[in-house]
C-alpha cells in the first residue's frame, strides 16, 4: 500500500467510525426511510392520472388508452402504498402494522382522486380567466408554475389529512423547487384558487384560503414570530384569507389572528399584521420620486432630445 492510499483508507475508517455516535444525521437504516426519488416518479404519475390527456408515458399507444391509465393506477397505487408504509415504520411501526395502516390509507387517498380533479379544474377555470394572457386551458396546464404547485399542493394536502408524516411535506418541497412556490401541505385552501406568476410566494401550514382568491408573486401568508420553535407546533400561526381576496405583488400578512375580509384587495409590498374589514383596499401612499439630469453626462452632449435633456 503506498502512502497516499494508506492517507485514504484512514479518511475512510474515520468517516466510517463518525457514523458511530448516534446522531439524527448517524442514522443509516436505509430500507426504513422513504426514497425521495420513488416519490417524485409518483408525483408525475399522479400529474399523469389528474390531467390524463396531456402528460403520458411516451411507450404507451393512444389506442389503448384506458388500459394504459389502469396499469398506470395500479403502478402509482403499488409504489405509494410501500412508500406510505416506510415512513410509518420509520415513526416507529411494525413492518406488518405498517403495511397494513399503509393499505387503508392508500386506497382513502385514491378514493379522493376524483375530488382532487374536481377541485383542480376550478383551479385552471380560475387561472385562466384571471389571467387575460393565457390562450387556452392547454396552456395552463403544460406551462404555468402556479397550476402545478397547486396541484402537487391538492394532492399532498389529502395524504397530510389522512396523517401520512413526511411524504406530504417532500412532494410540496419538490413543487417549491421547481417553482418558487412554497406551499406547506397543511394549508387550507378552497376552490378557485389562481397564483400568477408565482415565484417566491409563500403559504404557511396554518393558513387558511377562501375560495376565489388570486394571489401575486412575492406575496408571504406566513407567521408573525417562529422563535417559539416547536412549543407553536398545532397553533394558528398564519393568517385567514375569506373569499374573492386579490394580493398583489410583495405583500406579505402575517399572524395567526390576522384575517383579510371577503372581497379585499391588498395592495403591492403592504405588510399587514391585523385583520382587514370585508370589501376593502389596501394600499401604500406612493413614495416621491426625484429625477433629475446629471450635467456630467457626456452622452448628452449635444443632444437635441428636448423631452428629455431640456
Amino acid at each position: 500500500m503506498t502512502p497516499f492510499e494508506a492517507k485514504i483508507e484512514s479518511v475512510v475508517d474515520n468517516i466510517l467510525a463518525d457514523y458511530g455516535r448516534n446522531r439524527d444525521i448517524d442514522k443509516i437504516e436505509l430500507y426504513r426511510k422513504p426514497d425521495k426519488d420513488v416519490v417524485i416518479d409518483i408525483i408525475e404519475k399522479l400529474r399523469r392520472i389528474v390531467f390524463p390527456g396531456y402528460f403520458k408515458d411516451k411507450n404507451y399507444r393512444m389506442y389503448n388508452a384506458k388500459n394504459n391509465l389502469s396499469m398506470l393506477i395500479e403502478d402509482v397505487m403499488f409504489n405509494l402504498n410501500r412508500q406510505i408504509a416506510l415512513v410509518f415504520q420509520s415513526g416507529g411501526e411494525l413492518e406488518e402494522s405498517a403495511q397494513a395502516h399503509a393499505q387503508d390509507v392508500c386506497l382513502a387517498f385514491f378514493e379522493r382522486i376524483p375530488t382532487i380533479r374536481a377541485m383542480v379544474q376550478t383551479d385552471l377555470e380560475a387561472s385562466y380567466e384571471g389571467d387575460p394572457a393565457a390562450t387556452g386551458m392547454a396552456e395552463i396546464i403544460f406551462a404555468y408554475p402556479g397550476l402545478f404547485a397547486i396541484t402537487v399542493y391538492r394532492l399532498a394536502h389529502e395524504l397530510y389529512a389522512l396523517q401520512v408524516p413526511m411524504l406530504p411535506r417532500i412532494m410540496t418541497e419538490y413543487a417549491h423547487s421547481i417553482t418558487g412556490i412554497d406551499i406547506h401541505p397543511g394549508a387550507t385552501i378552497g376552490k378557485y384558487f389562481f397564483i400568477d406568476h408565482g415565484t417566491g410566494i409563500v403559504v404557511g401550514e396554518t393558513t387558511v384560503i377562501g375560495e376565489n382568491v388570486k394571489i401575486y408573486q412575492g406575496v408571504t401568508l406566513g407567521a408573525l414570530s417562529t422563535r417559539g420553535g416547536q412549543s407553536l407546533r398545532g397553533k394558528r400561526r398564519h393568517p385567514t384569507i375569506e373569499d374573492n381576496v386579490t394580493i398583489y405583488a410583495g405583500a406579505s400578512v402575517l399572524g395567526g389572528e390576522t384575517v383579510i375580509g371577503r372581497d379585499s384587495v391588498i395592495g403591492s409590498n403592504a405588510f399587514i399584521t391585523k385583520s382587514v374589514a370585508p370589501c376593502t383596499t389596501v394600499s401604500i401612499k406612493s413614495q416621491e420620486l426625484q429625477m433629475k439630469t446629471r450635467s456630467d453626462c457626456a452622452s448628452c452632449a449635444g443632444c437635441s432630445n428636448v423631452f428629455w435633456c431640456e
